[in-house]
C-alpha cells in the first residue's frame, strides 16, 4: 500500500510539473484603427492680396459670397475655386451675354466652363466709366486704379488726387481708347461698357489686343439700387465681397427708409424732367431710373404711366400742353441759372415752375470741365439722391436736410 501511494504521489507531482512548463495561450491580436479621411481645412475669408500657395481640391476658397439682391443685369454662381459671372444686359436690346470665369490664383482653372478666365485677386485695374470710381471707392481699392479713359469728367477728390500726383494713365474712351497705352500700363482688367455699336465701343479693340476686358452694365439697370448694388460686381475681382456688402447694406437701408416716409402721403406734386435738346425733348420713360427715383420721392411724375426705360423724344410743343402747370421742374439740362435758361428759349419762362422759382438740378457738384458727381458718387449712393428729392418735393419731411446733389436753377 505504501508503494501505491508513494506511485501516485509522483504521478500528481510530474503532472503538476509538466502544466507549469506548458507554453501559455496566444493572446488574441487587437484590430488596427482604421484611419479617418483628413479634411482640407476650411478657409474662414476671402484672400484679397494673395495667392494660395498650397491647393487643397475641396477647399471652399471663397467663403465670403455676394448676394444679388436688386440688381438684375449680373448674376454670379459660386465654386469651390473659381466663380461663373455673367453679364446678362450689357446694352439696350442685347441678344448675347458675357460670362467671365474668376479663378483664384494658384489654383486650377476649370476645363468644361466657357468665359473670358481672370485670376482673382486683381491688383490693378484701368476704368471706363466715373461709376466704376465709385464702385472702387466703396470697397477701398481706388489704389488698384492704375488708367482711366478721360480725365477731365472725374469729380472724386481722392482720383482728382491721385491724377494730379502723375499716378494715373488717360487712356481714351470708346473706340479712340489707345489700346498701345493700355498696353504699356498693363492693368490686370480693363472694366469699360457696351453701347453694342462698333464705331462706339471700346472692347472689341483692347479684346483683340489680349488685353483682358469686362463688360459692366450698370448704366442698364433701371432700379437706383440695383444700379448702385454694381459694385458688388467690381469687388468679385478683387474678391471684396464682404466689403462690398458691408458698403451696401446701410445704403439700401437708408434708401428703404425714406420710401417707407413717402408711402402715405395725401397729395403728390406733379413733375416734369430734362430739356429741349435739338429738336426733341427726350423725356425720362416711365419705367427709367429718374421715373423709379421720382415715384419712390412721393411725386406725381406727368409720364409715369409711359412704357419706356429709356428717353421718349417729345416735341416742345407736347410737352408745354402737358406740363405747363406742372408744380416742380427738374433736371433741366445743365443750366444753372433761369436767365440762362430764358437766353436759349424764351418760351421756358411760360411754365408755372419757371414762375414759381420751383427749379432744381442735379448740378450741385460739377467741375469745370462738366463732370458730376451726380453720375459718378450718386451711382452709389441712391438715398442721398432721394433724400434730396425727398426734401425738394415734401420739405416738411426732412427739415434739416443737407442737399447731396441738387441746387435751386434761380
Amino acid at each position: 500500500m505504501k508503494t501505491i501511494a508513494r506511485l501516485t504521489l509522483l504521478t500528481l507531482a510530474l503532472m503538476g510539473l509538466l502544466a507549469c512548463s506548458a507554453p501559455a495561450a496566444e493572446p488574441t491580436p487587437a484590430a488596427e484603427p482604421t484611419a479617418a479621411p483628413v479634411e482640407p481645412a476650411a478657409a474662414t475669408t476671402n484672400l484679397t492680396t494673395e495667392c494660395v500657395t498650397d491647393y487643397q481640391e475641396g477647399v471652399d476658397y471663397f467663403p465670403e459670397k455676394a448676394a444679388v439682391e436688386y440688381a438684375t443685369g449680373w448674376q454670379v454662381a459660386y465654386h469651390n475655386n473659381y466663380k461663373i459671372v455673367t453679364v446678362t444686359t450689357p446694352w439696350q436690346d442685347a441678344t448675347e451675354s458675357f460670362t467671365y470665369v474668376l479663378v483664384q490664383c494658384g489654383t486650377p482653372a476649370p476645363t468644361d466652363v466657357e468665359g473670358v478666365v481672370v485670376e482673382v485677386p486683381i491688383a490693378t485695374v484701368a476704368t471706363m466709366s466715373t461709376t466704376y470710381l465709385a464702385h472702387l471707392q466703396s470697397i477701398g481699392r481706388l489704389p488698384a486704379l492704375v488708367g482711366h479713359d478721360s480725365f477731365a469728367y472725374v469729380t472724386t477728390p481722392e482720383v482728382r488726387g491721385m491724377i494730379e500726383a502723375g499716378q494715373l494713365v488717360e487712356i481714351g474712351g470708346g473706340a479712340e481708347v489707345n489700346v498701345e497705352l493700355v498696353l504699356d500700363t498693363q492693368p490686370d482688367m480693363v472694366m469699360t461698357y457696351g453701347l453694342g455699336a462698333a464705331d462706339y465701343d471700346a472692347f472689341p479693340k483692347l479684346q483683340e489686343a489680349g488685353i483682358t476686358t469686362v463688360l459692366n452694365g450698370d448704366y442698364m439697370e433701371q432700379s437706383p439700387l440695383g444700379r448702385a448694388e454694381w459694385l458688388k460686381f467690381m469687388a468679385l475681382f478683387f474678391n471684396e465681397e464682404a466689403t462690398a456688402t458691408a458698403a451696401f447694406a446701410p445704403v439700401a437701408a437708408e434708401y428703404n427708409r425714406l420710401v417707407q416716409l413717402t408711402q402715405s402721403l395725401s397729395t403728390q406734386p406733379s413733375v416734369v424732367v430734362n430739356a429741349p435738346w435739338g429738336d426733341s425733348w427726350y423725356m425720362a420713360g416711365g419705367q427709367s431710373y429718374m421715373a423709379l427715383l421720382l415715384q419712390d420721392a412721393g411725386a406725381n411724375y406727368l409720364w409715369a404711366s409711359d412704357e419706356n426705360a429709356g428717353g421718349v423724344p417729345l416735341s416742345f410743343e407736347a410737352v408745354y400742353d402737358e406740363a405747363a402747370e406742372a408744380d416742380f421742374w427738374l433736371n433741366p439740362s445743365s443750366y444753372t441759372t433761369q436767365e440762362e435758361m430764358l437766353s436759349v428759349d424764351e418760351r421756358f419762362g411760360d411754365f408755372a415752375a419757371f414762375a414759381n422759382n420751383q427749379i432744381y438740378n442735379n448740378t450741385l457738384v460739377v467741375n469745370e470741365f462738366g463732370g458730376n458727381a451726380f453720375w459718378e458718387s450718386g451711382a452709389v449712393n441712391p438715398q442721398l439722391i432721394l433724400a434730396d428729392l425727398i426734401a425738394i418735393l415734401h420739405p416738411d419731411l426732412l427739415p434739416d436736410h443737407q442737399f447731396a446733389y441738387y441746387a435751386p436753377v434761380q
